[in-house]
C-alpha cells in the first residue's frame, strides 16, 4: 500500500498503520498546525511531511504520488456537540469538501479510511461522503466505536468509514451505521497486547458492558504536584469532576481543552480508593456554606490530572512515542485531544484490507 497520509497530525494513523502490521508506506503526510507537525517530524523524521493547507493541493499533484491509500482524520469542529454545527457550511469543513472533489480523478486510488466525532454520521457533510462514495464506485462500512469495546479504559466514541474499490471484497457484512463490531469480528482479528491485558486482570466497563484493563496498567511515576487540581477548580469544579482510581476499568475521553478546563473535558487521577473518595466528598458536603473548608477537605484526596504520558497511553500511542522538548503540557493535551485511538483504527486498518468473506 502506498499511503497519503492526510490531516496527519501527531501521527496517530501512521501509528495504527505500523500497529496493523500491513505492508505499507507513508508516501507523504500533511497538516497545517505547526505544533503537530514538529511532533509529527520529531517522531518519523524520514517521511515527507508537507506544511500544507490541504485545499492547496490537486489531483495531478496526489497523482504524481501515486498512492492507493487515504487516511484522514477531518477537523471535528463542525460536528462536535459542543461547537456550533455548522456543518458543511463551516469554513473547516472546506478542505474535506475539495478532497472528495479530487477522488472521482484519483485513478489509483483504492482505499479510504475517515474517522471522526460522533454526530458526523447526522450531518450534511456525511450525505456528502456517501455520495461521493457511491458515484466514485466505492462500497463502504460505517461504524461507531469506542476503545472500550477493545478491552482499552477510555471512552471516546468515534464515526469511522472504511471505503474500497467495489472491485475489491469487504470480509464482513453490514446493513447499515453500526454501533460496534460483532463478537465473531472482533475473535477473527488478531490478538493484542490490549485483548490479553484486559483478560488477564480486566473489569466489566459499565458503559460498553465490555471487560477493560484497569488504569493502573497506564499510571507513571510522576511528580504528584505538577499535575495537581488547582484549589480554584476545586472551588468551582469539584462535584462535576469524573474522578477515577487506579483499579477503574474507564475513563472519560479527552478532548484538546484537557488540563486547562476542568468539566467535560477527561478524567482526573485520586490515588485513593473510591470509599474515600466517597466519605470525603460526603464530609465537604457539610460545609456547604464553607468553600474554603471544602477545598482543604477535598484537597486532601489529591486529585490530578492525567499526565499527557498516561492520556497518550490510554489512546494506545506506543512508548517510543515521544514530545519535542519544546511542547508545553498545554500543547500536548491539546494535541492529543484533536488526535485519533492507534489500536481502534489498527483494527479497522486490518479490515479494510482483509478481502476474505467470512464474516
Amino acid at each position: 500500500m502506498r499511503v497519503l497520509e492526510l490531516y496527519s497530525g501527531i501521527g496517530g494513523m501512521h501509528y495504527a498503520l505500523r500497529e496493523s502490521g500491513i505492508t505499507a508506506k507513508v508516501v507523504a503526510a500533511i497538516d497545517i498546525n505547526p505544533n503537530a507537525n514538529d511532533v509529527y517530524r520529531h517522531n518519523f523524521p524520514d517521511t515527507v511531511l508537507m506544511n500544507r493547507n490541504i485545499q492547496s493541493i490537486d489531483a495531478e499533484e496526489l497523482e504524481k504520488l501515486d498512492v492507493d491509500t487515504i487516511l484522514m482524520s477531518p477537523p471535528c469542529q463542525p460536528f462536535t456537540r459542543l461547537g456550533l454545527k455548522k456543518d458543511a457550511l463551516d469554513n473547516r469543513a472546506c478542505s474535506l469538501l475539495h478532497i472528495l472533489s479530487l477522488i472521482p480523478n484519483l485513478r489509483n486510488l483504492k482505499y479510504i479510511l475517515l474517522e471522526n466525532v460522533k454526530g458526523f454520521e447526522i450531518s450534511e457533510m456525511r450525505d456528502k461522503l456517501i455520495h461521493c462514495m457511491e458515484s466514485c464506485g466505492y462500497a463502504y462500512r460505517e461504524l461507531i466505536l469506542s476503545p472500550c469495546q477493545f478491552g482499552i479504559p477510555n471512552s471516546r466514541l468515534r464515526y469511522y468509514l472504511l471505503a474500497k474499490r467495489n472491485n475489491l471484497k469487504f470480509c464482513f457484512k453490514q446493513p447499515s451505521l453500526d454501533n460496534c463490531l460483532s463478537s465473531e469480528l472482533l475473535k477473527s482479528l488478531p490478538q493484542s497486547r490490549h485483548s490479553v491485558l484486559a483478560k488477564k486482570n480486566g473489569k466489566i466497563n459499565p458503559k460498553s458492558d465490555r471487560i477493560c484493563y484497569t488504569l493502573d496498567n497506564i499510571l507513571e511515576n510522576t511528580e504528584e504536584s505538577r499535575y495537581l487540581i488547582p484549589s480554584k477548580f476545586l472551588q468551582k469544579r469539584a462535584w462535576v469532576l469524573d474522578i477515577r482510581t487506579s483499579e477503574s476499568a474507564g475513563s472519560c475521553c479527552f478532548t484538546k481543552g484537557y488540563g486547562h478546563y476542568a468539566e467535560g473535558t477527561g478524567s482526573v487521577y485520586c490515588p485513593f480508593t473510591d470509599e474515600t473518595i466517597r466519605l470525603k466528598y460526603s464530609e465537604a458536603d457539610n460545609h456547604k456554606n464553607n468553600s474554603d473548608k471544602q477545598v482543604q477537605i477535598l484537597s486532601d484526596l489529591k486529585l490530578r490530572f492525567f499526565s499527557p504520558k498516561e492520556v497518550y497511553r490510554l489512546m494506545c500511542f506506543p512508548e517510543n512515542f515521544d514530545f519535542p522538548k519544546h511542547i508545553t503540557d498545554r500543547q500536548k493535551y491539546k494535541l492529543l485531544g484533536n488526535s485519533i485511538n492507534v489500536h481502534v483504527v489498527s483494527r479497522l486498518m486490518l479490515l479494510l484490507h482483509n478481502e476474505n468473506e467470512n464474516i
